[in-house]
C-alpha cells in the first residue's frame, strides 16, 4: 500500500491535531484531506514554514479555545425538543439527526457546523439523550435532547381528564346503591334471575 505525509491545517478525528505531520493512504489524503483543505502535502518547504508558524499557530490555538470556552458556557444549559411522530412502543417514524441539532440550535442562536455534533447515529426512540458538541479539541459541552411524541402534552391532559371523569362516574358508592336499588326493583316486580 502507498502512503504519503501530510500536514495537518485543522484538527481532523482519530487522525491528529492541527500541526501534526502523520502517515495516511495515497487516496485518502489526495481525494480526501487535501482537497478539503484540511492538510497540506508534508513536504521539507511545507515543514519549515510550520515550525516558523509555530508560535502563530499557539496565540491563534489560544484564542479559540477561550471562544469554545466561552460558547460551552452557553451552550450547557440548552434544551432541545423535538417533537416525533412515533409509533406505541416509542419508536420513531423516521429520526433526528445532527441536521435537525444544528438546525434547532440555529433557532436558538447558534451558529454550529454539522460535523461538530457528536452523534454517532440518528436517535430512532422517543427519550431524553446527551449529545456532545466538539467545539474544540478540549472543549466539549454538553446539550439536553428531548425527543417526544408528537402531540404528547395534549395527549396527557386528555388521558388525564378522561381518569378523572371516570373515577368521577365510577366511585364505588353510586355502583353498589345502583345495584341494590336494581336488585330492589326486581324483587318488587317479582323478576327472578334465570
Amino acid at each position: 500500500m502507498a502512503y504519503m505525509e501530510v500536514l495537518l491545517r485543522e484538527d481532523v478525528d482519530n487522525l491528529g491535531h492541527r500541526g501534526q505531520v502523520v502517515r495516511v493512504r495515497v487516496g485518502y489524503g489526495r481525494n480526501y484531506l487535501l482537497p478539503q483543505g484540511l492538510a497540506i502535502e508534508a513536504t521539507p518547504g511545507n515543514k519549515r514554514m510550520i515550525v516558523e508558524q509555530r508560535r502563530v499557530l499557539e496565540k491563534r490555538e489560544a484564542r479559540e479555545r477561550a471562544a469554545a470556552e466561552g460558547e460551552a458556557n452557553r451552550l450547557n444549559g440548552i434544551e432541545l425538543v423535538f417533537e416525533r411522530r412515533a409509533g406505541e412502543h416509542g419508536i420513531l417514524y423516521g429520526s433526528v439527526t445532527s441536521m435537525d441539532i444544528v438546525a434547532a440550535l440555529k433557532k436558538e442562536g447558534y451558529e454550529i457546523e454539522r460535523r461538530r455534533i457528536g452523534l454517532r447515529e440518528a436517535i430512532k426512540e422517543i427519550g431524553d439523550y446527551d449529545v456532545v458538541i466538539k467545539l474544540h479539541r478540549e472543549v466539549n459541552p454538553t446539550v439536553k435532547v428531548l425527543v417526544r411524541r408528537e402531540g404528547a402534552p395534549e395527549e396527557a391532559a386528555q388521558a388525564q381528564e378522561g381518569a378523572e371523569a371516570a373515577a368521577g362516574s365510577a366511585g364505588a358508592g353510586p355502583v353498589e346503591e345502583s345495584s341494590e336499588s336494581l336488585a330492589a326493583s326486581k324483587e318488587e316486580t317479582g323478576e327472578t334471575q334465570d
